[in-house]
C-alpha cells in the first residue's frame, strides 16, 4: 500500500461519491464509482469492487488495496455475501489490516463474503468499516445521531419487500427517532420497469405501495426504488431521512447491471466511525 498516495475523504469527493447527510463528525461514509483516484483502470469494469462479476481477480485485489489506502480505512472493510435477503449481522470487531502484498503474485481476495451471508451489518465498534456492494441496487446507509451506532443494508427490490430496511432498523440498539438514513446510488424510477409481481408483492405488503408504481404498458411498471425505501423506513420509525435522486442507469460515472449486464463491475457504498466518543 506503501506505493498508492493516501487521500483524505475530502480529496476523493471529485471521483467518488461522499454523502450530505448531517452525519456526526466521527461517522465517515464514501460511496466509490467506476472512476478510481488516481488508478487507471483500461477494462469495461472501470474500478470495481466485486468478485463475482467476472473482472479479473488481481485487478479487484488492486482496487480493494487501492481503496483502503486512499481513505485511510481505519481496518479491512466487512464485505457480505449479499444474497437479496433480511440478514443482518452484528459487527464487534475490526478486521485487521492484511501484511503488505510480497509483489503481484501474492495479491488474494478473500472471495469478498468474509463476514457471511447477509444484506445488512450494525455495528457499535470504532474502526469497524462496514460495506455493501451495488449495481443498480439500494444502498442506506444508517447512523445514530450521537455517533454511538452505524448500519449499511443493501435493498433491491427483492429485498425491500421481504423487510431488509426493517430488519436492519430493529438490529440497531439506537432509538429510531434518533437514527439517520442516507439513500445512496440506485437505478431511478425512468430506467427500471418491472412486471406486475413486483408491484403485486409490494401491494399485498401495504397496499400505498402503489403510490411508486407507475404503468409503462401493459404488465409493466416504472418501479421507484426509493420510494418503496422511503415509505418501509417510515413506517419503521425513521423519518429522518436523505440522499435519493441519482440513477445508475443513465449516470456514466456509477455501474449498472441493467446497463452494462456482463461488464457491469459493483460500487462499495462504505461507513464506519473513526474513533471512540467521549
Amino acid at each position: 500500500m506503501s506505493r498508492v498516495r493516501k487521500l483524505a475523504v475530502a480529496d476523493v469527493a471529485s471521483s467518488w461519491l461522499v454523502p450530505v447527510w448531517p452525519a456526526p463528525a466521527n461517522v465517515r461514509a464514501v460511496v466509490t464509482t467506476r472512476a478510481g483516484p488516481g488508478l487507471a483502470q483500461n477494462s469495461p469494469f472501470g474500478f470495481n469492487v466485486g468478485v463475482h462479476c467476472g473482472d479479473d481477480p488481481d485487478a479487484v485485489a488492486r482496487n480493494r488495496e487501492f481503496l483502503q489506502a486512499a481513505l485511510t480505512l481505519p481496518s479491512v472493510p466487512r464485505w457480505l455475501r449479499q444474497v437479496h435477503g433480511t440478514q443482518v449481522v452484528h459487527v464487534d470487531s475490526p478486521r485487521p489490516n492484511p501484511a503488505p502484498f510480497a509483489g503481484e503474485g501474492a495479491r488474494r481476495v478473500d472471495g469478498g463474503d468474509a463476514t457471511g451471508e447477509a444484506d445488512a451489518a450494525v455495528t457499535r465498534t470504532p474502526g469497524v468499516v462496514l460495506a455493501i456492494q451495488t449495481a443498480d441496487c439500494l444502498p442506506v446507509l444508517f447512523c445514530a445521531d450521537d455517533g454511538s451506532e452505524i448500519a449499511a443494508a443493501h435493498a433491491g427490490w427483492r429485498g425491500l419487500v421481504a423487510g431488509v430496511l426493517d430488519a436492519t432498523v430493529t438490529a440497531m440498539h439506537t432509538p429510531r427517532a434518533n437514527i439517520l438514513a442516507w439513500l445512496g446510488p440506485a437505478i431511478a424510477a425512468k430506467s427500471y420497469e418491472v412486471g406486475d409481481e413486483v408491484r403485486g408483492a409490494f401491494i399485498a405488503h401495504e397496499a400505498t405501495a402503489a403510490a411508486a408504481f407507475t404503468a409503462a404498458r401493459t404488465g409493466h411498471w416504472q418501479c421507484d426504488l426509493y420510494a418503496l425505501a422511503r415509505q418501509r423506513l417510515h413506517a419503521a420509525g425513521v423519518t429522518r431521512m436523505f440522499g435519493g435522486g441519482f440513477d445508475t442507469f443513465t449516470d456514466p460515472r456509477l455501474h449498472s447491471f441493467r446497463r452494462d449486464a456482463a461488464h457491469s463491475g459493483r460500487m462499495a457504498s462504505l461507513v464506519w466511525m473513526a474513533q471512540a466518543l467521549g
